[in-house]
């Protein structure tokens, strides 16, 4: 089998980066992947290589992360992120597809599906929703105060390690290590868009907003929570399951707001279960 290939696109006048897994199976569907805030599209390596028995997988870098294109301050809304998976599905003539997308990522999901896109045949969408917990917004917003310079790529995982203790480090390390970038003076930062590191730059939807993009979602969907998440709350997650119209929820013992990360098995496993390939 052909190994995992890195391209590049250019979509509404931007530089985009995506990894494309292909499939053991002949004539696999697509299943797209978009990470989470401050993510990139190395950190669903795993979850792709599984997933290929059943699908061609294709994980996205969205804008200003990864190795996709910054735009600097002003242009990380919801909307331009939906924007550019609309772009994305059209340039590779993507006819059907499922998406799997956490925090961030699903909110740019809530936003496309809402639009009832006729490509799309499953969603997952990964501990978000359209209002999120004070607390774990307040622990997001005090994490990009922290210091975002290393001396070593060792450094910055043992930073990512003291504010998450869950993931297995196999995980945490690969995250880290590919979300790095390096220096002139020879020390290390994430490679994502500085603008970003001021949270209030990724502009989100109103909750009204939201929750009409929910109601208006037309294809089966699976919401996977993490137990002890304090970014989705128990009372928003069981209102988002009465709202979409056909959805279901999954929630993956111990593991907090990021699921493939914390706990990669459970995500895995409730994903094999909701998302069959073919047979979908």
């Amino acid at each position: 089998m052909t190994s995992v290939t890195d391209e590049l696109i250019e979509l509404r006048g931007l530089r985009f980066h995506y990894r494309d897994w292909p499939s053991a199976r002949p004539e696999a569907p697509v299943l797209v992947l978009l990470h989470g805030y401050t993510s990139h599209a190395r950190s669903w390596d795993a979850f792709a290589a599984a997933m290929t028995d059943r699908y061609r997988v294709l994980a996205l870098d969205q804008r200003g992360h990864g190795e996709s294109a910054w735009t600097g301050a002003g242009g990380y809304g919801i909307g331009e992120m939906s924007a550019d998976l609309e772009a994305f599905v059209a340039a590779l003539g993507l006819a059907r597809f499922d998406l799997v997308a956490l925090s961030m990522g699903g909110m740019v999901a809530m936003d496309y599906a809402g639009r009832q896109p006729a490509a799309l045949r499953r969603l997952v969408i990964v501990d978000i929703g359209p209002e999120i917990v004070s607390q774990g917004s307040a622990r997001i917003q005090t994490g990009q105060k922290q210091t975002d310079v290393f001396d070593t790529r060792e450094a910055a995982f043992e930073a990512m390690r003291a504010a998450n203790s869950i993931p297995p480090e196999a995980h945490l390390r690969h995250r880290v290590y590919n979300n790095l970038m390096g220096l002139a003076d020879g020390r290390f930062t994430w490679r994502y868009d500085r603008a970003l590191r001021d949270t209030r730059e990724l502009k989100m939807r109103s909750a009204e907003e939201g929750w009409a993009s929910c109601a208006a979602i037309a294809v089966p969907t699976l919401l996977m929570r993490g137990e002890i998440s304090d970014i989705l709350d128990e009372d928003i997650a069981a209102r988002m399951i009465e709202t979409i119209p056909n959805a279901r929820l999954a929630t993956v013992a111990g593991s907090g707001h990021s699921i493939p990360l914390d706990k990669p098995d459970g995500f895995l496993a409730a994903s094999r279960d909701f998302l069959p390939g073919n047979d979908a």
